[in-house]
């Protein structure tokens, strides 16, 4: 009977990567949705470029389906505890700081898009594609008292969307490089500007500067 050691060592390097990077990835954007630090969309966009480059059928595809439905949990897992930590002493001061991370702006406009169009979907959609959007539409459905079963119908095709896009910057990353790292150094470059260019242009767009001249 062969040993561990040799029957991993016969598994080939793809397979082996797979096995790992899948669970990886999966267990990373949920954690990345549950605490908003870690850079989602960043990791599917390589996760993409990596799969691009993979010869084993269906990859793409078994990217897209981790990213999502671990995306979609992650918001699930969030607003439950949302709506949970809104009945309890410890739960307020949870909800206090999640609210702490949302721009006061933010918050109000997603506030004022819920009561005025009352679509929900679109809501949640714009919210998940326009960076730093998710969790201030978030804390406006759960203020707004939202059942989680609604939330959970606005959510699916929201994170459906948002792992269609991310993994579209990664093909585009990945197509104009022979090697893998390339296409994953881009596609990382691609994530971190655009999630950055909304706080750079509070900072220093009009807006910014002119708050800054008068202060």
């Amino acid at each position: 009977m062969p040993r561990a050691g040799e029957v991993w060592a016969s598994v080939p390097p793809e397979s082996t990567q797979q096995a790992v990077g899948y669970p990886s990835l999966f267990l990373l954007v949920v954690l990345g949705s549950l605490v908003p630090v870690v850079p989602t969309g960043a990791l599917v966009s390589s996760a993409a470029v990596v799969a691009l480059h993979h010869t084993a059928p269906y990859s793409l595809l078994f990217v897209f389906v981790v990213a999502a439905s671990a995306a979609f949990l992650g918001d699930v897992g969030l607003y439950w505890l949302g709506r949970r930590g809104s009945h309890s002493r410890n739960g307020s001061r949870w909800l206090s700081r999640l609210r702490d991370r949302a721009a006061p702006e933010r918050l109000e406009l997603a506030q004022r898009k819920l009561h005025r169009h009352g679509v929900l979907v679109l809501v949640l959609v714009l919210s998940r594609l326009v960076p730093a959007g998710r969790i201030p539409v978030m804390l406006a459905c759960l203020l707004s008292a939202m059942p989680l079963r609604r939330f959970v119908r606005g959510d699916l095709p929201a994170c459906l969307a948002w792992t269609a896009t991310y993994q579209l910057i990664g093909l585009l990353s990945g197509s104009l490089f022979s090697e893998p790292w390339q296409g994953v150094a881009m596609a990382v470059g691609l994530a971190v500007v655009i999630s950055a260019a909304p706080a750079g242009w509070r900072r220093f767009g009009p807006a910014g500067r002119g708050g800054g001249d008068g202060a």
